[in-house]
């Protein structure tokens, strides 16, 4: 059974493939990435696949029975139809199954709803596509926040909008567990889930911090627009403001929403305090900024 794992030279493609390889065999395995050279290291066929080349994925998608579909980074409105140039190539070659990652999100009421819209647009699509179809919806990704560490400590806190709401934070290796048992079993089709962890406060992120890594951080929470100006400015404007809108569905309760990791898995989701440690034993470089990726 050969599998597909779009955006491969990304983090997240790349620990889904690595997940693949140890369940599926890498000869089972196919990356595709717009750079396919980036993702050599992973030691599998990698093929050249630009969600802007519809052309390139009908190429791609040749011999595969199933495709994991990840969604693009690029601006809300280019990602629909780049998505949907994935789903037709898929219909054209046969395959039988595809996997889409969505994301948890508010569609009307944050700066960040753009893009949860045309995720949910996407999934929309996939449902439609008379394939057979499963969806996560991921969480937000603790690493980042890991990644940035350095910068919190040269300012000695963590600030942002989120106020007392609280997030249900996944990781990168807990999802592409979770998207391996969706490729690989098919009792999952036709389900859409929720694969988040255990809800915290950004104090309680921050304490949980201090207590692996020995800092001494505290959370400050600052107004949506003074937050959305400062990161602007450092990320520019559509990233920028992306990045406001997710701690501003972070405060209004859009990212605490009830797990279904355990029903896809069989297990219970990491802890935030194991996700945090199982980071720091696996210490990678800082990157340019929370969630920037």
């Amino acid at each position: 059974m050969k599998i597909a794992v779009t955006s491969a030279s990304g983090q997240l493609g790349s620990s889904i493939i690595k997940q693949l390889i140890v369940e599926n065999g890498n000869e089972n395995v196919i990356g595709i990435a717009r750079t396919p050279e980036k993702a050599k290291h992973l030691g599998i066929e990698v093929r050249k696949g630009d969600y802007n080349n519809r052309q390139e994925f009908d190429q791609a998608l040749k011999g595969m029975d199933k495709v994991i579909l990840l969604s693009g980074m690029d601006a809300p409105d280019k990602r629909i139809q780049q998505h949907r140039n994935v789903i037709e190539a898929a219909k054209q070659n046969g395959v039988k199954k595809i996997v889409y990652t969505s994301i948890v999100g508010d569609e009307e009421n944050t700066a960040f709803s753009p893009v949860v819209q045309s995720n949910r647009q996407t999934e929309q699509d996939v449902r439609e596509s008379g394939l057979q179809w499963v969806i996560g919806r991921n969480g937000i990704y603790i690493e980042p926040d890991l990644e940035y560490l350095d910068n919190y400590i040269q300012e000695g806190e963590i600030r942002n909008c989120a106020g007392e709401g609280r997030c249900a934070y996944t990781s990168r290796g807990e999802l592409a567990y979770a998207y391996a048992q969706m490729l690989l079993n098919d009792e999952h089709n036709g389900q859409t889930y929720n694969l988040v962890g255990d809800p915290i406060t950004q104090a309680k992120l921050a304490q949980l911090i201090n207590e692996v890594f020995g800092t001494d951080l505290k959370f400050n929470s600052i107004s949506f627009d003074e937050y959305l100006t400062e990161r602007k400015a450092e990320l520019g404007d559509f990233i920028g403001t992306v990045i406001a809108g997710i701690y501003e569905g972070i405060k209004s309760g859009v990212n605490d929403v009830p797990s279904d990791f355990e029903r896809v898995t069989g297990r219970s989701h990491k802890s935030p305090l194991d996700m945090i440690s199982a980071f720091r034993k696996n210490k990678q470089a800082p990157n340019n900024g929370p969630h920037a990726n």
